[in-house]
């Protein structure tokens, strides 16, 4: 039985190339949904509070339509109160008994008096309520409409770009098994601490792409060479030669077409 052959350093270069480009295909899409998501999410949250806000302030009207109701209720009752003891002063037998059913009146005209101020309160405050939940409920309008808009475009997208997505985690899982783990590990840590999630990156113009530290041409010697793994002083990435990284390029984009 033939002995398995070891990987090369270059062999294992060109796997770690080939899942930065797989990882920043992934990348690249879900650039393409930007804030979408999270535009969708927040405008989703102000429909919800708007409601919420609507049913609050419905439910504060009726407590106020109601509570005219029982005011009015409580002037029918005093005029009823008003009437029984205005009668009763007819048939009184002396002034005590007349002087108590007029303050029995006058209790009852100050009842009134009360539930009608009340009552003109509870009504500049239904207006007030009113002008509010109007206007909650046309931005409520406007928002779920926009939120609409949103989801639509963002739904598009997703139909787009969803297959290839999950075919490309897919493949970026698989490669990642076949680079060994102490790579994997330093290539994770790199492509989190780093702004544009490029761990692996080629020489370009004598400088790490995307840097502006030129890389002494010694290294650059002993990087085209292949054979070892050589990091980026500064920036940490770790570098490919350009020839390496154009040929990987080359062989990818053929992978991602079939997609």
């Amino acid at each position: 039985m033939a002995k398995k052959t070891e990987a090369t350093v270059e062999d294992k270069l060109r796997e770690l190339y080939n899942l930065q480009l797989i990882d920043s295909r992934i990348d690249e899409i879900r650039n393409v949904r930007g804030e979408l998501p999270l535009e969708v999410k927040d405008l989703e949250d102000e429909v919800e509070g708007l409601n919420t806000r609507v049913v609050k302030l419905s439910a504060k009207l009726e407590e106020l339509n109601e509570s005219i109701k029982d005011k009015k209720n409580r002037i029918e009752e005093s005029k009823s109160l008003i009437k029984k003891y205005t009668e009763q002063q007819k048939n009184v037998r002396n002034n005590r008994e007349f002087n108590s059913l007029s303050k029995e009146i006058e209790f009852q005209e100050l009842e009134m008096e009360l539930a009608e101020k009340h009552i003109r309160e509870f009504k500049a405050q239904i207006e007030q309520q009113n002008e509010v939940v109007n206007a909650s409920k046309d931005r409520m309008s406007q928002r779920a409409e926009h939120l609409k808009h949103k989801k639509a475009e963002l739904e598009e997208i997703l139909k787009e770009t969803e297959k290839e997505e999950q075919a490309l985690m897919k493949m970026s899982q698989d490669h990642a098994t076949t680079v060994e783990a102490r790579l994997i590990k330093a290539y994770t840590r790199i492509r989190t601490s780093v702004r544009n999630g490029l761990a692996v990156v080629p020489i370009e113009r004598g400088a790490s792409g995307g840097s502006y530290f030129t890389i002494p041409p010694q290294v650059q010697v002993e990087i085209a060479s292949r054979k070892k793994i050589i990091t980026d002083e500064h920036s940490g990435r770790i570098l490919v030669d350009a020839a390496l990284a154009e040929e990987q390029v080359e062989a990818m984009e053929k992978v991602f077409a079939k997609l």
